[in-house]
């Protein structure tokens, strides 16, 4: 009970230091932030004044990622959850209410990359745990936060989508099922909850060398020459800096993506910088950002030398 007081102290102290900063004041869970994508954007969060809940399987990641926020003034606590696990997502909706008194922002960034290789050489089990995690996880804590949100008639949820969602991705079926799912999760759950101001939206983060790329140079050629090359690439370049999806979820996070909702933001290819409120109007009155199935009658697409002038 002290040590929540504390932090409440904390919470109210800082309050007052900023007024520019794009989330100032908002408590914010991640989940997965003990690395990678999940630490770069509980980072970019506190920079930007939230104070967090940082979640992961591994303690003692997520305890170093909470160090460094400390260390940007903020308030920060590490929990050890499996998001996949109904009781380890109350029980971390109940320490961030216990700790801040509500709920801002949820990012949903835990995932594994699952089995890799041809599907009928999968082990079930494996396949399954990698729906578990992925779609049920991002399920659980959506579930969790958003009556808290509701109750607020405020929130924002940042979905991670991944490779594989919108394309074809053999011999990774269980991961792109699973984000393909979360990106149709997220476009539905932004239907039913828009009423009440919440805005849910899912990343595409684009090639940031983590771990999951290590498990597939680990894989070799169960994974294919062009997975291969994709990860030996990423790994040569550094990839994508994880910085630009968390500036992305911070923009997703923030204000000033008031009114967007229910789409999937390429954190390399889309102009989400110069994203103002008129084109966010703009965006939301067409199907941009969104997976549909192109038909050529209610969906086409516009090509170099045709007549097709319908947008998508």
């Amino acid at each position: 009970m002290k040590q929540a007081e504390n932090m409440k102290q904390r919470f109210l102290t800082f309050s007052m230091i900023d007024e520019t900063l794009k989330l100032k004041d908002k408590a914010a869970i991640v989940t997965g932030a003990g690395r990678g994508i999940g630490r770069a954007i509980a980072l970019a969060f506190a920079r930007e004044g939230a104070h967090l809940v940082v979640v992961s399987r591994t303690l003692s990641e997520v305890e170093e990622t909470a160090a460094q926020i400390g260390a940007l003034g903020r308030c920060a606590s590490c929990l050890q959850i499996d998001v996949s696990r109904k009781e380890d997502v109350a029980n971390m909706v109940k320490s961030t209410l216990r700790q801040f008194g509500r709920i801002d922002v949820l990012v949903n960034n835990a995932g594994i990359l699952g089995p890799v290789g041809p599907l009928v050489e999968n082990d079930a089990r494996d396949w399954m745990e990698t729906i578990r995690v992925n779609l049920v996880g991002t399920f659980l804590c959506c579930k969790a936060v958003l009556p808290v949100m509701i109750s607020q008639r405020k929130g924002k949820i940042i979905n991670l989508s991944g490779g594989g969602a919108t394309f074809p991705r053999p011999r990774f079926s269980a991961y792109a099922a699973s984000k393909g799912a979360v990106v149709s999760l997220t476009s539905t759950l932004a239907e039913e909850v828009k009423d009440f101001n919440i805005q849910i939206n899912a990343i595409a983060p684009g090639a940031v060398y983590t771990r999951l790329h290590e498990q597939v140079l680990n894989a070799g050629s169960k994974a294919g020459k062009k997975e291969l090359d994709v990860s030996k690439r990423a790994k040569e370049t550094a990839g994508t800096p994880p910085e630009v999806p968390a500036d992305l979820a911070v923009f997703l996070a923030s204000d000033e993506s008031d009114g967007l909702t229910g789409r999937l933001i390429s954190a390399v290819w889309d102009e989400w910088r110069n994203m103002s409120k008129e084109r966010i109007e703009e965006i939301m009155s067409r199907e941009l950002y969104t997976m549909r199935r192109i038909d050529d009658v209610f969906f086409s697409v516009q090509r170099r030398n045709s007549g097709t002038n319908v947008k998508p």
